[in-house]
Formats: C-alpha cells, sequence, structure tokens
C-alpha cells in the first residue's frame, strides 16, 4: 500500500529527530565568496579548515545572506525572517542600540531549546541588548551610536534582552562589530570587565584610520577576541559532549571584519596583506572547532553549518589583493553593502558525517533556510508566525528532495531592493546600491537607468549586462512578485502575516522640493 506523502513526511521526520544533532554555526564577519579556496580555485589564501568543510559536506555555490551588511543577515539567520520586515530598513546597529529581536518572535535557539537541546552563543552579537542609559542619557536605536553617546550608559548595570533573552543558555562575546563600543566582554548579562578606560585601534594598520574611540576593559586588546572565542568555542563542545544532551553553538566570529588584527604568529603568513593574513587566522579558528568536534567524538553527528554574514568590505584593500592575483568576491560583481551578488553571495558548507555525504549543490538558498532545516531535523513544524521566509534544504544535504525555494529576495545597506528568481535578477536601483562604483546618486548622475536586470544564471554571474530594456515583461513579472512577497508578510506558504513596518520598495531620490519640505516639517 502506498503511504499518503504527509504521513512519509511525518516518518522521514521522526527518524531523523531520532538522532538529534548538535549543531554548530560558525558565521564569519565579511568573508568574501572568493576567499575560499574552495569556491575560488584561484583564491591566493591558504584556508585548509574551510575547505575541508567543503570537501567533507554539501558545497552550495548559490547561497545568499538575506542582507548584504551584519546586523539584518543576523537578524535573518537567527528568525529565519526577512530583515527589512523588522524596523531595521537599512544600515546597522551600534553596541549600545536596544534589541532588534521582537519580544515573542522565535528563533532558532529557542525552537532548540524547546527541543532539549542546551543553547550557547559565542562571539559577535550586534542584534541589540538593553543597556541601562544614564539619566536624561540616550542612545541611537538603529544606527552606530554617535560618540557623543558612547558614555551614555551605565556598564555596571545588568544587561537585559540580550541572547539569553532569546532562547540561548550562556552567551559570552561581544555586543557588536569590534570596531564598536563598549570594547569588553560580556557574560550573560552583564560586562566581564568594567570598561574603565577609552581605547581605540587602527581599521586597517598602514591604509585606515583609528576606529571609533570609546570605553574599553583596561586589558582589552582586538587581536585577541578571535583566539578567545576559538578557545571558548572548544571548551564549550568539550564540556557539553560529556553531558550527552544535544547542542546548538551559534558561533558569529568577529574575523575578518575591522579591525584587521590578526595575531603576531599570523601577520605575514599570506604574503598579500594583513587582511588576507586575518583570514588564514580565521581559517585556524574554524580549525580549532573542528578539532574539539574530533577530540570529544561528537563530530559524527553534529551538523556544522560555515558561512560569512555578507562579502568582502572594501577595508580589506580589495584593490592590493586583486594587484596580486586575489579576487575577493571571485567571478561576482561588487562586495559588501552592494545589490550586486558580491555583496551576499557567500560561502556555505554544510557538514554532517553521519548522514550527509560529500556533493556539490547549485540550489538557491539563503540564510534564512537554517532554520526550516534545524526544525525539519529535529521533527518539529514552525508556526505560521515563525520563519517567514525560511525554506528547508534538508532534502539537499539528504539527497532525498530539494528545497521548495525558487525565489529570494536581496536587500543592501541602503534599502535597495533586489529579487532573484531562476536566472533573472532584478535589482530597483541604478548603481550598486551600496559602496562600489556607481554608488546610486553616481549612477544617476550618469544617466543610467533606475532598474537593472541580469540573467545571472545564464552566464552573466558577474552582472554585466543590463537587460532591462529589452526585457519589459520579466521586469513587471519580477516586480510584481516582490510586492506580493512583501504584501503577503512572507515568502513560504502559510497564513498571510502582517507587516511590522511599511516597506517602501523603491527608494525616490530627494529633490530639493522635498529636501525642503522636510526640513520645513521636522522644524
Amino acid at each position: 500500500m502506498k503511504l499518503p506523502a504527509v504521513l512519509l513526511f511525518l516518518l522521514a521526520s521522526c527518524a531523523f529527530a531520532a538522532d538529534r544533532p548538535n549543531v554548530v554555526i560558525i558565521l564569519c564577519d565579511d568573508l568574501g565568496y572568493g576567499d575560499v579556496k574552495a569556491n575560488n580555485p584561484a583564491c591566493k589564501i591558504v584556508t585548509p579548515h574551510m575547505d575541508r568543510l567543503a570537501r567533507e559536506g554539501v558545497r552550495f555555490t548559490d547561497a545568499h545572506t538575506p542582507s548584504s551588511v551584519c546586523s539584518p543577515t543576523r537578524y535573518g539567520l537567527l528568525t529565519g525572517r526577512y530583515n527589512w520586515r523588522s524596523k531595521l530598513q537599512s544600515g546597522v546597529l551600534g553596541g549600545l542600540s536596544p534589541r532588534l529581536i521582537e519580544q515573542g518572535r522565535e528563533t532558532i535557539a529557542s525552537m532548540l531549546k524547546k527541543q532539549g537541546y542546551h543553547t550557547a552563543a559565542i562571539g559577535k552579537w550586534h542584534l541589540g541588548m538593553d543597556w541601562v542609559k544614564l539619566p536624561g542619557k540616550t542612545v541611537s536605536e538603529l544606527s552606530v551610536e554617535s560618540p557623543e553617546q558612547v558614555h551614555n550608559v551605565d556598564y555596571a548595570k545588568p544587561i537585559t534582552n540580550g541572547p539569553t533573552a532569546v532562547g540561548f543558555d550562556t552567551y559570552y562575546g561581544i555586543s557588536a562589530s569590534l570596531d564598536m563600543v563598549p570594547y569588553t566582554y560580556i557574560q550573560n548579562d552583564r560586562v566581564a570587565v568594567l570598561p574603565s578606560v577609552d581605547k581605540t585601534w587602527a581599521l586597517h594598520p598602514g591604509y585606515d584610520p583609528m576606529c571609533r574611540l570609546g570605553p574599553a576593559a583596561p586589558d582589552f586588546e582586538v587581536e585577541n577576541v578571535l583566539p578567545t572565542f576559538a578557545r571558548k568555542a572548544s571548551e564549550y563542545i568539550a564540556a557539553r559532549a560529556k553531558t550527552g544532551q544535544p547542542f546548538f553553538l551559534y558561533l558569529p566570529l568577529n574575523a575578518p571584519h575591522t579591525p584587521i588584527a590578526p595575531t603576531k604568529e599570523w601577520i605575514g603568513k599570506s604574503g598579500l596583506n594583513l587582511y588576507a593574513d586575518f583570514v588564514m587566522e580565521t581559517d585556524w579558528a574554524v580549525g580549532e572547532v573542528l578539532a574539539a568536534l574530533d577530540r570529544s567524538g561528537v563530530a559524527d553527528n553534529t551538523l556544522v553549518v560555515f558561512t560569512s554574514d555578507n562579502g568582502c568590505s572594501p577595508s580589506a584593500k580589495i584593490e592590493v589583493l586583486a594587484e596580486k592575483g586575489h579576487a575577493v568576491s571571485g567571478p561576482l560583481r561588487g562586495h559588501k553593502a552592494d545589490v550586486f551578488d558580491g555583496g551576499h553571495r557567500v560561502p556555505f558548507f554544510v557538514r554532517w558525517p553521519a548522514k550527509v555525504k560529500p556533493a556539490v549543490s547549485d540550489q538557491l538558498v539563503c540564510l534564512t533556510d537554517v532554520f526550516a532545516t534545524c526544525a525539519e531535523i529535529v521533527g518539529t513544524r514552525l508556526p505560521d508566525t515563525a520563519g517567514e521566509d525560511s525554506f528547508t534544504f534538508l532534502g539537499n544535504l539528504t539527497g532525498r528532495g530539494k528545497s521548495a525555494r525558487n525565489s529570494i529576495v536581496h536587500h543592501t545597506i541602503a534599502g535597495a531592493f533586489a529579487i532573484r528568481q531562476g536566472p533573472w535578477k532584478l535589482a530597483l536601483c541604478p548603481g550598486s546600491g551600496g559602496w562600489s562604483a556607481p554608488r546610486d546618486p553616481d549612477a544617476r548622475k550618469q544617466g543610467l537607468p533606475e532598474t537593472q536586470l541580469y540573467r545571472i544564471a545564464d552566464g552573466d554571474i558577474a552582472e554585466e549586462r543590463n537587460v532591462q530594456a529589452e526585457n519589459t515583461t520579466e521586469v513587471a513579472r519580477l516586480t510584481q512578485l516582490l510586492e506580493k512577497l512583501v504584501a503577503d508578510g512572507r515568502s513560504t506558504p502559510g497564513a498571510p502575516q502582517a507587516n511590522a513596518v511599511p516597506v517602501v520598495l523603491r527608494k525616490t531620490p530627494a529633490t530639493a522640493a522635498t529636501k525642503k519640505a522636510a526640513k520645513k516639517k521636522a522644524e
């Protein structure tokens, strides 16, 4: 007798749930698609441990972050929901910004915790936490704090609504990027050492100016942060492996983001520049985690997801690396912050030796999809109010099916949108929507059209030929699809969900008249 498809799904889910693998997510910071040898044969940086994950697991070649910058991507990864559905419509948070993840919203951590997992976050948070503000003082909510605000909180008071409020049993790390205050570690809901002095470091020694001056623990030094996270992660794995309880480790590294600060033993190792040295040390940190899994005897039944939060930053000195034969984005156009694929197509390797055979997949994947994949692995269904933009790719891992994702929405630092479906990619901006040339204002000065259309999967992976003028029907179709995905409040099947804030799909350049009107209204 042929079993119904629903019953087959439930039986398969129960079988996987019985295995209850540990889950480790390693999220690099500003690592480019082409910075890993497995993705880029011409890569000049040595990355043996990243390459090992790619070789021993499934290497996805068409995986993307939901945003081309930091905080939005982290929101999407942990919630399975596109960041632009939240109140963060552009830019990133600061180190003192309040919590972004909405009260009551399910995360990967809270979901796995309900399934009996011990959950830990070690590393860079950058999703806001509620500091106690000094009387009469304020901090920026949806942007990096100003120099005048860095001393506006009481660092001695407990922090609320941080990682431990969204599903993590324990947390050890830094509140935001390593170039944002405070420069001290946070353990659960308190700073580990009071930031009693002011410090700063060069963003990229020899090239860039200093990062933000602000409160720091007296013994805090940026070059020690990556080794500290690697050590803490290894210790956590060793300790939890002894308990027999499945664990979830979310490990958002600080590297190779600015300040670009490898330890002395790694300086000069790449023969390229300090950024490449830092990538090599980041690869070493990945190796420390893999070694901890091996030593603890849990590697076989541990799902390891390795990826990056966006493309490489120009602070890496992309042009210097290019002169030496290294392309940080490989064959892709653009870099961090951009609408082009170099801004959001990232390394994405998934290893689970007990269940997953090595393979290469061209399946379209978004980091939001990790949530639904973990849910299917442990045999739980997500409610309509969770993971609205998360499609499981477990079938792609096991060879038993394919992800249902057939489109993806891209988003830039400036809030510019793009949508990809099949070979087509439609961008609703005239330039990069970010930092690479031409930026949108310059593109408008050049008279470039406000819409871009590329056939990504049909040979134009470098996004060199804008074919919107001769494909107006496709432009209209993709625009309507994007409008529907926004209006529905979700891209997965299920009941429509109301967006938390109005979403503006197309940024209209402000004219002198609109600027004058806005100024008058503000007055």
